[in-house]
């Protein structure tokens, strides 16, 4: 079958960076792994950091990808969700090979059924972004989707344009938040807006005299998306007491835990979309109901695909272009590619 894959771990530019493969098909599926047809795949920050140039080399060579669509081909002996024909959307499991390959297997345990209003690259675009942000909203803070528990509420979301802010804005106005994201381009506060955000403040300047601009003293809850370090001071001195701040991003050196997160006894949640599938925890099958709720939200237009970028077919060339794209800092939304040469 065909896939692209990685040796050796070069800059991006290289054309060897990211190859053209022909490999072997996976084996029938086991257990309750199901055997996937892939006819989307999208990309995020964690393509071009297990890309990153390191030294070492793969052999056989490494398949990427966290993010597809496509449609079920084969299903193991316990399966129960799924049946041949039924298309399916999964962000998958970073310790197996990747979704940049013609078929893959899958625990259904972290699949969801394709929205049907969506085509296969809407559909890509969503699940690893969807994960993320309704994971640390809804299940790592203690917020709920549905109800009237967060009208009052301000969420500020850290970096809104990007793949996991466009959905998090989404699922915060849906939850009843007042939602304040931050961007800097034209083009990043539209997108933002367009998203739900009811405010769009500029993350390169002191975020504070800006928020007090619009009426707003203090925030309830907090998404930094994008440099855990930078914003971590000010996030303390602005969300309130007992507020709660979200992270994703690994800090690059030792955070200093004290006033005033101290003072305020302000929560602090982390995020890693890939924790339950790595640790094999009992709870996985979150993941496929996750999925599944977003599905319905979808098709009912309450949540709507973060798609911003069709960049053709599945093959080396247009994937190294999706991460060029990426490793600029100026995406919008999210990046897909579909069909096979």
């Amino acid at each position: 079958m065909k896939a692209i894959g990685l040796t050796r771990y070069l800059p991006i530019e290289d054309p060897d960076s990211l190859q053209d493969l022909s490999v072997d098909p996976p084996a029938s599926p086991q257990g309750q792994d199901i055997l996937v047809q892939v006819q989307a795949v999208s990309v995020n920050p964690v393509d071009t950091k297990l890309r990153a140039p390191k030294a070492g080399e793969e052999s056989p060579a490494r398949i990427l990808g966290f993010d597809a669509a496509g449609t079920v081909v084969a299903v193991g002996p316990e399966v129960t969700a799924f049946e041949v024909g039924d298309e399916v959307y999964y962000a998958g499991d970073v310790t197996r090979p990747g979704c940049d390959a013609q078929l893959q297997l899958v625990d259904e345990r972290l699949v969801g059924r394709k929205p049907t209003t969506l085509d296969f690259a809407e559909a890509a675009a969503l699940p690893l972004t969807t994960l993320t942000a309704w994971e640390l909203l809804f299940q790592r803070m203690p917020f709920q989707l549905d109800g009237r528990r967060n009208v009052g509420r301000t969420l500020l979301v850290i970096a809104g344009a990007g793949g996991v802010g466009s959905i998090a804005i989404q699922l915060g106005r849906h939850a009843g938040f007042t939602v304040v994201a931050t961007a800097s381009r034209e083009a990043s506060v539209q997108w933002c807006r367009l998203m739900g955000a009811e405010h769009v403040i500029d993350h390169r300047q002191p975020l504070a005299p800006q928020l007090q601009a619009l009426g707003i003293t203090q925030v309830d809850a907090a998404l930094n998306l994008a440099d855990t370090d930078l914003y971590w001071q000010q996030l303390g001195e602005l969300l309130a007491p007992q507020g709660h701040v979200g992270l994703i991003v690994e800090p690059s050196g030792a955070l200093r835990i004290g006033d005033p997160y101290k003072a305020k006894c302000i929560g602090i949640h982390w995020e890693m979309m890939f924790a339950r599938a790595r640790f094999r925890t009992a709870d996985m099958i979150e993941q496929h109901r996750i999925l599944t709720r977003a599905a319905s939200l979808i098709d009912a237009g309450e949540l709507r695909t973060t798609l911003t970028g069709r960049l053709g077919s599945i093959n080396a060339r247009n994937l190294r272009q999706a991460h060029q794209q990426l490793e600029s800092g100026r995406t919008i939304g999210k990046l897909a590619l579909e069909g096979w040469d």
